[in-house]
């Protein structure tokens, strides 16, 4: 998490205090974040190991959904992503307000959709999220699954976004490693592949994981929390591990599942939150170590099945 220090005196002391303690300045206060930090793929750009997600943000009473997410952002979670999907463009103007004035402060990540990503059409598409999210760059923009138009075209038009600044990296989402080898045939690896992962769906632990580890490419977990509340219910065995964990840190059952999860080394998550309180709950697991006792007690608790046939997605 991070704690907010608001210093007394001139900007030069505050930023010699903020030196002194190594803690980031940002206007009349220091920050200091404990949420971990990974490199970013190949970017090598350190994010948060514990982002925000958007989905359905739009549907949230806005001042709710901006409160939230700069509470995330003061604690730490300054990976955002958001997608042309998310209420046909909705969620990306919420985000654009919430991050109004605090723009360096984000790494923001927006997606295309299939049916936009033509070389064309996606760079119309990125130009379009720019616009509502008030910001003339991403930091990473996404395929968000495969669809009718040749990969060539999609990475036609990350390419050109690229050399004129409108994003600082691309990537994709929902690629199996069939998929993952194709576009690295095409461009090399991606930045970046964001998928489906949570207690109740392992499947990318098979293979996808491992090649992104082979390859240098993150790995984002979308709807970390799966969608449904019965992993966290101490009625049941897994639940009853989950929270006998969380006991003895004085921790919640959402945040050590959540702490599980990001055991691998190149794996980050979105959480979606539009309310503060779960916001911090989010943020909360960022400061979680499992043993490894404890990591094998979950993995046990939520088997990962066989690989499937096609990678899951939702």
């Amino acid at each position: 998490m991070t704690c907010t220090y608001l210093v007394p005196g001139t900007p030069r002391k505050v930023l010699s205090r903020c030196r002194k303690f190594r803690l980031e300045y940002r206007g009349s206060a220091c920050y200091e974040s404990l949420m971990q930090l990974r490199n970013f793929g190949m970017t090598k750009r350190p994010v948060p190991v514990i982002g925000q997600g958007s989905w359905e943000i739009d549907n949230a009473r806005e001042s709710d959904a901006i409160a939230a997410l700069r509470r995330g952002l003061d604690l730490g979670m300054s990976h955002i992503d958001t997608a042309e999907l998310y209420g046909s463009g909705a969620a990306e103007r919420v985000v654009g307000k919430a991050i109004r004035e605090r723009r360096d402060e984000v790494f923001l990540v927006s997606k295309v959709l299939p049916s936009s990503a033509s070389r064309r059409g996606t760079i119309k598409a990125c130009e379009k999220s720019l616009l509502n999210l008030g910001t003339d760059r991403l930091d990473c923009y996404l395929l968000h699954w495969r669809g009718r138009y040749h990969l060539e075209e999609t990475i036609g038009g990350f390419e050109a976004l690229k050399r004129d600044g409108k994003i600082l990296s691309w990537g994709v989402s929902n690629f199996d490693t069939d998929d993952l080898n194709e576009v690295t045939a095409i461009a090399g690896p991606p930045a970046c592949n964001q998928v489906l992962f949570h207690l109740g769906e392992r499947a990318i632990e098979h293979a996808v994981i491992p090649w992104c580890e082979t390859h240098g490419t993150a790995v984002v977990a979308y709807t970390p929390f799966g969608q449904t509340a019965s992993f966290y219910d101490a009625s049941t065995p897994g639940g009853r591990v989950l929270n006998q964990i969380a006991a003895a840190y004085g921790a919640s059952a959402r945040q050590v599942a959540l702490r599980f999860l990001l055991r691998h080394p190149n794996l980050f998550a979105i959480p979606k939150a539009a309310h503060i309180e779960h916001v911090e709950d989010n943020a909360g697991a960022g400061e979680l170590e499992l043993s490894a006792a404890e990591i094998a007690g979950i993995d046990a608790a939520f088997e990962r099945g066989p690989r499937p046939k096609n990678l899951p997605m939702i």
